[in-house]
């Protein structure tokens, strides 16, 4: 019998609550551990406060996500190999098996132009780390697409040893999260679980209420040898209510544990 794939929520699921908030929440309603995504909150950025969090509510942190969005450029430094050290350093002190990462800005040149070499040998300091290249899209404005990443929005064109795989990102590439899953193969180590309508834009609605294959990716894991853990990664700044936010996330993790405990094989 396999182990239940820890099933996590990301604290920006409760966005525009705040850290804490995504504590008491994935309490209340069950789910397995959390997804810090460090921003400009300051208890995200706080090992010490985060430690107390998850012993007062029962919930470990299993997983970090770097500072890599535009709006948190500034947080910890505004050196990205720093603000990556940092998040290895966080990690570790969690006792969280995952480091979430973007695939470079196209602007970050000495960033960009080193990545996968950094990359590995911050993980060769800290050894029993992943740290997880996560799969992105391009960016569509005003008719005409661009992508903002180095070497592209896609991780598997450069080849990295672990991948996120992001559904909601799939759907805004017009990608199907099956072949990038398969593109990622046996470096698959994370899951962000949200859903999209292929409308161009970043959407994380809660998992069935869009176009891609979630069920799919889900029963297909086990069949996959996966080890890591899904974080629930949805949009619920849009909710008139903390009862609603509640409700979309519980629907969000029973999707999830639904689909996760129902494996279909996948074709070697």
């Amino acid at each position: 019998m396999t182990s239940r794939v820890p099933v996590l929520l990301s604290s920006s699921s409760v966005f525009p609550e705040r850290t804490a908030a995504a504590f008491q929440l994935a309490a209340a309603l069950g789910y397995d551990g959390l997804e810090v995504m460090v921003w400009t909150d300051a208890v995200s950025q706080d090992g010490g406060a985060l430690r107390g969090l998850a012993q007062h509510y029962g919930v470990p942190v299993r997983s970090v996500h770097a500072p890599c969005l535009l709006v948190t450029q500034r947080v910890w430094s505004p050196d990205p190999w720093e603000r990556l050290r940092r998040s290895a350093e966080l990690a570790e002190t969690l006792e969280a098996p995952t480091v979430v990462v973007h695939p470079p800005f196209s602007w970050q040149r000495d960033y960009a132009r080193n990545f996968g070499e950094g990359l590995a040998e911050i993980a060769d300091r800290h050894p029993d780390l992943r740290f997880a290249v996560e799969n992105m899209y391009p960016v569509r404005m005003a008719g005409r697409q661009f992508v903002p990443y180095v070497p592209g929005w896609d991780p598997t064109e450069a080849g990295y040893p672990a991948y996120t795989l992001d559904l909601s990102h799939c759907a805004a590439s017009h990608t199907d999260s099956m072949e990038m899953a398969d593109r990622m193969g046996d470096a698959l180590a994370h899951v962000h679980l949200g859903d999209g309508t292929g409308e161009g834009r970043d959407e994380h609605l809660v998992p069935g209420r869009g176009t891609q294959p979630c069920a799919e990716v889900l029963r297909s894991l086990a069949g996959r040898g996966f080890t890591g853990s899904v974080a629930v990664e949805v949009s619920t700044r849009g909710a008139r209510s903390r009862a609603v936010r509640e409700a979309d996330l519980r629907d969000a993790l029973d999707f999830a544990r639904q689909h996760l405990g129902t494996p279909s094989p996948v074709d070697a």
